[in-house]
């Protein structure tokens, strides 16, 4: 027997099975193969860790997405993202310390920041809604990319 979950994609990209990985939300039903599904999600559970591994950081944008993909909502993936990026950066960051890739007067600076962004932040996703928080993360993602072109 073969197992099958509907997927919703959005109208634009109905035929694009994978465009389901950066749309939460579409009207036309699809039907996708357990296996096809499993694999997806093991793939790009590897992509997030080759990310992360590479460039130090950043799986969160493919995470959180792979989340979302697998049914959690928007809230729940970006919850869930942290948890899972906090053993691949214990890992990346031990490969960088060792290869000298490390400035300890920077990691100071930054965690004060990041304690105090992180705080305000999880604040802040319990206050607003799924939407807002996937329209934000787009922002986000969208302003990033632009700077790195640009720079």
């Amino acid at each position: 027997m073969i197992l099958r979950q509907k997927i919703y994609p959005p109208r634009s990209l109905s035929s694009c099975v994978a465009s389901r990985l950066f749309f939460a939300k579409g009207s036309k039903t699809i039907y996708m193969n357990a296996k096809v599904k499993s694999t997806l999600v093991y793939g790009g559970s590897v992509a997030v860790g080759l990310v992360s591994g590479f460039f130090g950081g950043g799986g969160g944008m493919l995470c959180v997405p792979l989340l979302q993909f697998r049914g959690l909502d928007a809230k729940r993936a970006h919850a869930t993202a942290l948890l899972v990026i906090l053993p691949i950066c214990i890992a990346s960051s031990i490969v960088y310390i060792v290869n000298g890739y490390f400035d300890g007067t920077a990691v100071l600076c930054a965690c004060i920041g990041v304690v105090a962004g992180g705080a305000v932040g999880a604040a802040a996703l319990d206050k607003l809604n799924g939407a807002t928080i996937s329209v934000i993360f787009a922002l986000l993602m969208m302003a990033i990319g632009l700077k790195l072109v640009i720079a």
